[in-house]
């Protein structure tokens, strides 16, 4: 499984969202490219700032989809978004973009901390599966935007 705690990995999702640019449109979903830059900087808050964005944990959630969180399978499209990660209002392409690069970096950093708070929903994960899921999320963004 990638993880974006692996160097060659790290690289690579750099260079993808370099790629984008504020013509990028989406595939699937309702948001536009600068509104999923956004969004895609809440799962990087969870550890780098120990957010939780008062989400709620519940059992069969956590039964249900934590290993689907960082194993091989891709994200299906169009899951429900909870709705402290929805962002339906206007955003700044640069400035998103900026951001995310910003905290990418900063979580790569984090990639020989031993342990990490617990996740809001899911509860604790290694920081393998840090790596794992935070690459996840970003690698259906960006295939979400063609790149």
């Amino acid at each position: 499984m990638e993880s974006l705690f692996h160097a060659n990995t790290h690289i690579a999702i750099l260079k993808r969202l370099e790629s984008l640019s504020p013509n990028s449109i989406a595939s699937w979903g309702k948001m536009n490219v600068s509104q999923m830059l956004n969004h895609c900087q809440k799962p990087l808050e969870i550890p780098l700032y120990n957010r939780d964005f008062n989400l709620k944990s519940n059992f069969l959630i956590k039964l249900l989809f934590k290993k689907s969180m960082y194993d091989d399978s891709k994200i299906r499209k169009n899951l429900p978004t909870p709705k402290a990660f929805k962002i339906i209002e206007t955003k700044d392409f640069l400035t998103e973009k900026t951001q995310l690069k910003k905290l990418i970096e900063d979580f790569y950093e984090l990639r020989s901390k031993e342990s990490f708070q617990p996740h809001p929903v899911f509860g604790n994960f290694t920081t393998s599966q840090w790596g794992q899921m935070q690459y996840k999320h970003l690698d259906h963004h960006f295939t979400q935007f063609g790149v």
